[in-house]
């Protein structure tokens, strides 16, 4: 028999709200527009996407989440299992995101000699299965969802090849499943990911929108893809960051717009931008000068001078960036970056009597 003390119990358990945990993206504005936290960017038991232009930073973005989950004890026991498919993180590992990521970093099958990745939509949620039932938490990126086949389009494929070199009709749509498969598989990951605590972060790609509607840019994998998500990004390509070098303008990296679309943690659409330099990576403290001098004008600039009171100084953006580096001020940065975002954010809301 079911004691009173028990159903009590169980109604308290159920009542109270688990706290959520977080991992840092490695981008304290990218961080802020998810969360509104400068330490805080994906949820631990959730599942998050990336969407994005070609070198928009996804890869990059992804893999710094692994280095950020290197240094944060909270991660120690994660698996870190990057499933590229792709073939895209050509980097060096090592020097980009560390030591400990490169020792870290698995394949979701076979092993860093021989790796075996995903290279269908069924092997994908197999794997990600496989690792759920090994018991252990994980971070699992996938890069990317376009480069997944699918049984039916691999069948779809080889009929279509026997049917037209007999001279036949190919009779039906042409499509590889992909949205239906994600559908119903995403779902059934929900449950054991918040159990584990574990990260699912998917990369995707945009294409350019062929309807009449207002959004120029959609993605492939249907619709679960967005509704399943708790952090929706797309990034995009602003421009270049170029540098006069022996009299010609050289490419050093590009200057990325990430726009937080869907957000179950705030319900904001954010937007921010961020330098990823091909020889560095993302560039979280000239993000935080950028914001504060010349989006949002807390920090004066005459010329190429910036103004920075709080720290006392007067000079170019890349002898500021030095001094903050030097004297070891990154923190104090994020603090004032903080601040001035919440200012902001505490400017956009509306201010009535609760109605409930």
């Amino acid at each position: 028999m079911i004691k009173t003390k028990d159903i009590e119990k169980a109604l308290t358990r159920k009542k109270e709200k688990k706290k959520l945990s977080f991992l840092s993206t490695g981008s304290t504005l990218l961080n802020l527009a998810c969360t509104g936290h400068p330490y805080h960017g994906f949820a631990k038991g959730k599942y998050h996407i990336i969407i994005g232009d070609s070198t928009s930073g996804k890869t990059f973005l992804s893999l710094t989440c692994l280095a950020e989950a290197s240094t944060d004890p909270k991660f120690d026991d994660f698996r870190f299992i990057y499933d590229d498919n792709e073939g895209g993180a050509m980097m060096d590992i090592e020097k980009f995101f560390g030591e400990s990521v490169f020792k870290r970093m698995e394949p979701p099958d076979g092993d860093k000699d021989v790796p075996l990745f995903s290279s269908t939509i069924e092997e994908f949620y197999f794997n990600v299965d496989d690792a759920i039932k090994k018991g252990k938490p994980f971070i699992y990126v996938l890069d990317s969802m376009d480069s997944l086949s699918s049984e039916e389009e691999i069948s779809k494929f080889d009929k279509t090849k026997e049917a037209l070199r007999k001279g036949k009709e190919v009779a039906g749509a042409y499509t590889d499943g992909k949205a239906k498969k994600n559908s119903a598989n995403l779902r059934r990951l929900l449950t054991p990911l918040k159990k584990s605590g574990s990260i699912l972060i998917i990369i995707s790609q945009t294409r350019d929108s062929l309807g009449f509607g207002f959004e120029k840019k959609n993605r492939s994998g249907g619709r679960a893809l967005r509704f399943y998500a708790a952090i929706e990004l797309w990034s995009s390509v602003k421009s270049s960051i170029t540098k006069v070098i022996k009299g010609k303008n050289r490419q050093l990296g590009t200057l990325c717009s990430i726009r937080v679309k869907k957000n179950r943690v705030t319900g904001r659409d954010r937007v921010v931008t961020i330098p990823i330099y091909h020889s560095f990576g993302i560039d979280d403290i000239g993000s935080c000068v950028d914001y504060l001098s010349k989006e949002e004008g807390h920090w004066t600039t005459s010329g190429a001078s910036i103004t920075a009171p709080e720290f006392d100084f007067t000079g170019t953006r890349g002898k500021l960036i030095r001094h903050i580096e030097n004297e070891g001020l990154e923190k104090d940065l994020i603090d004032i970056v903080t601040d001035t975002w919440n200012a902001i954010e505490e400017a956009c809301t509306v201010k009535r009597k609760k109605r409930y």
